[in-house]
């Protein structure tokens, strides 16, 4: 292919869609497959690189999750997916990445009593999770010997990581944090592609695949997806580095659920490490520990794929609507009684 001027190559290596090229008039047969390859190739690489950072202070009108028509809504206004039933084909998505040969590392904290969770967290995710492709857990846990005996598929693996105990689940939740940058660091950037840290008092219902992929993803949490941002339980003391204005807010993420490529969830996870030390220097601790700091980390860095509901449901909660399948869901406890405090 000839480019007619210098401003026609700038814009393909800038990464321009297709669609804007044959505006311009490059629609002819003479396009092609190779430059059109090229192009997508170039626009993907710019999009999965690109930090959409958010200045603070911004005014604008709250997103919705469900439009008053009743019918979800599948994208932010960042133009960020929202990832719901219906806007995907599993086969074709699944089949794109498994070509890609990648190794999604999952890391799961069982401390305490929370041991007692495990069996259906794993067996159940050898059923719905990633299904065919190459998993690997990093199970954290003070009781190694409690670790259940499931068999795994093809191509997963799991690996338990000995930490210390704590009496306070506060302490457990504030360090996670820094056990998974400290991983990211020691092996992850050498061993996997894409991470994901889930809570381990979870069970899941439905498949979980390659829709779930992207550079930054965030869950919206089950308990507020409907909910006007003032009233969401964000850290509000401005002492606080987690601090959110009433004003400001996109959505309330759940700390359950994060995930992306390595590198990205290591910034997430830095920068909530720096935060939470920042604040415990000064005796704070944020309303809801890590899931707070998590909250201010999607709001001036938004995710570049959100995860609907389906995605971190409430065992306890009735079935909506909106919400057609149940793919992952926290499971009823009595937190008395599997919690050291409190």
């Amino acid at each position: 292919m000839k480019f007619q001027n210098i401003n026609t190559l700038l814009l393909i290596l800038a990464g321009i869609s297709v669609t804007g090229l044959i505006f311009l008039g490059y629609n002819s047969i003479s396009f092609g497959y190779k430059e059109i390859r090229l192009c997508l190739n170039l626009t993907k690489a710019h999009q999965e690189n690109s930090n959409l950072q958010s200045q603070q202070g911004l005014s604008y009108n709250q997103p919705s999750v469900v439009g008053l028509d009743g019918k979800v809504i599948a994208l932010t206004p960042w133009l960020a997916p929202i990832v719901w039933e219906g806007t995907f084909d599993s086969f074709l998505i699944d089949s794109i990445y498994k070509q890609q040969n990648i190794t999604i590392a999952t890391t799961v904290f069982a401390l305490g009593k929370y041991t007692q969770f495990l069996k259906d967290f794993l067996e159940s995710a050898e059923q719905n999770y990633f299904v065919g492709f190459r998993v690997h857990y990093y199970l954290f846990t003070d009781h190694p010997e409690q670790v259940p005996a499931v068999k795994l598929g093809e191509g997963r693996q799991l690996t338990v990581l000995t930490v210390a105990s704590s009496n306070r689940w506060q302490e457990i939740t504030l360090r996670r944090m820094e056990k998974l940058e400290k991983l990211i660091e020691s092996r992850l950037v050498n061993e996997a592609d894409y991470v994901f840290s889930l809570d381990v008092d979870t069970k899941f219902y439905g498949r979980w695949g390659a829709e779930s992929l992207g550079r930054l993803i965030g869950v919206i949490h089950p308990g507020y997806y409907q909910t006007h941002r003032e009233q969401f339980p964000y850290e509000r003391r401005p002492e606080s580095q987690a601090y959110i204005p009433v004003a400001e807010g996109d959505y309330y993420y759940g700390g359950a659920v994060i995930g992306g490529l390595v590198k990205d969830v290591h910034e997430v996870a830095k920068t909530c490490r720096e935060q939470l030390d920042i604040d415990a220097a000064k005796s704070i601790e944020a309303a809801w520990q890590e899931e707070s700091h998590l909250n201010k980390y999607f709001l001036y860095n938004k995710p570049s794929k959100v995860l609907s509901p389906e995605y971190l449901w409430q065992d306890f909660k009735p079935h909506t609507n909106e919400v057609k399948i149940i793919r992952f869901s926290q499971v009823i406890k009595n937190y008395a009684a599997v919690r050291p405090n409190p």
